[in-house]
């Protein structure tokens, strides 16, 4: 494959030439003028006129429409960091915009005086000399090397179109780019969104792990039972935390192919039910106990609550087997408690071990609540304590 010469790869890019056609537009209203009145005053009168529509919100969106797509090659209804496709929003933005009608105006003439200049220099030089009468005093009275100049100026002339659409490019971004609140915008948007992602990333290890920790424990205590109706319901069991793991995949696989996708219903406290259920089948004997209505603890703060929950007993059944569990949930006025109680065994996770109980006490953090993980009176404890507002 032959590369063609470093200078001339530009002109084998297309955004060369539609910023060139960018350029153009700008001035086709008043060269149409020009014809019409003769005068140099109307381009004075054209730049006035630009005042006023400069002054129109939606002009923003159309110059912006045109930037991105002539000027940067984008799509014009893509994102982009750079070019604002918004109508203005204030005084800020609409001054901006009038300095932009201008700047475009005052460089599109430019570059079109030199380059139509240019071409019919490059004209009259090659018909000078091929001994055409053409106005070429200036240049000596030797015809036949007027011609060696015509490379000079063509490079003059590709050398302009660069130029100018580098400039009318950088000037495009600086002045149709976001503003600072704009920005500031943007920011909390993306931040939203990580933070999104972030808990999404927390929910998939809860939700996927605790169905792989009862899978395993039944799975397990089925072969050592060796009874046909233990294997039933381990069966059983297995296949209905399986089912619940693939919707909450399904579900997170969903948000994350959609980043516009709202996250939809995730379990509460309210259904808890399901995993103590589970954590009952795996083998364990769970004694649950709760005061205060759970129906008026706020989405988030019950939401959150279920995860914490299922990663502390999913805990239980990974590093203590099938023994008791005893777990407290204590609605009052002004929050909620959660206390998940196990016997110590041989194996016991420190408090800096494990994804799961820093993301216990993340959880909590992120509500404004605490969190307290670790060896208590002979048992292993999970309390959590959460505000209600």
């Amino acid at each position: 494959m032959v590369r063609s010469p470093r200078l001339l790869r530009p002109f084998g890019r297309a955004v060369t030439y539609t910023r060139l056609l960018h350029l153009s537009i700008a001035i086709v209203w008043p060269s149409l003028w020009l014809f019409v009145r003769e005068a140099w005053w109307t381009w004075a009168v054209a730049a006035l006129l630009l005042v006023p529509v400069g002054l129109v919100p939606a002009m923003r969106t159309v110059e912006g429409l045109q930037a991105r797509m002539l000027l940067t090659g984008q799509r014009p209804d893509g994102e982009s960091a750079g070019v604002v496709v918004a109508p203005s929003a204030g005084w800020g933005d609409r001054g901006r915009l009038v300095v932009w009608l201008q700047a475009r105006l005052l460089i599109g003439c430019a570059t079109s005086l030199f380059l139509v200049q240019s071409l019919i220099a490059t004209v009259d030089l090659v018909s000078a000399a091929f001994g055409q009468d053409v106005d070429v005093a200036l240049l000596g009275g030797h015809r036949g090397w007027h011609v060696l100049l015509v490379p000079v100026l063509l490079a003059a002339m590709a050398g302009t179109v660069l130029a100018a659409g580098s400039l009318i490019t950088a000037v495009a971004l600086r002045l149709l780019g976001p503003s600072a609140a704009e920005r500031l915008t943007a920011l909390e948007e993306r931040t939203e969104q990580l933070l999104e992602r972030n808990r999404i990333a927390r929910e998939l290890h809860d939700s996927i792990g605790h169905a792989l920790t009862v899978a395993v424990v039944q799975a397990g205590a089925a072969r050592a039972a060796a009874d046909p109706a233990f294997t039933d319901r381990a069966l059983i069991a297995i296949e209905e935390t399986g089912r619940a793991a693939l919707e909450d995949l399904e579900r997170v696989l969903g948000v994350l192919r959609e980043s516009g996708r709202p996250v939809g219903s995730r379990p509460t406290l309210a259904d808890a039910d399901r995993l103590l259920e589970s954590a009952r089948a795996s083998g364990a004997k769970v004694d649950v106990e709760t005061t205060g209505p759970l129906d008026t603890v706020p989405g988030p703060v019950s939401r959150e609550g279920y995860r914490i929950l299922q990663e502390s007993l999913t805990n239980v059944l990974r590093h203590a087997g099938a023994v008791p569990v005893t777990v407290r949930i204590a609605v009052d006025g002004g929050g909620l408690g959660l206390e998940v109680r196990n016997p110590l065994t041989a194996r016991i996770p420190g408090p800096g071990r494990g994804s799961g109980l820093r993301g216990i006490r993340e959880r909590a953090a992120l509500l404004g609540g605490r969190a307290h993980t670790g060896p208590d009176r002979g048992d292993w404890q999970v309390r959590v304590d959460l505000p209600l507002r």
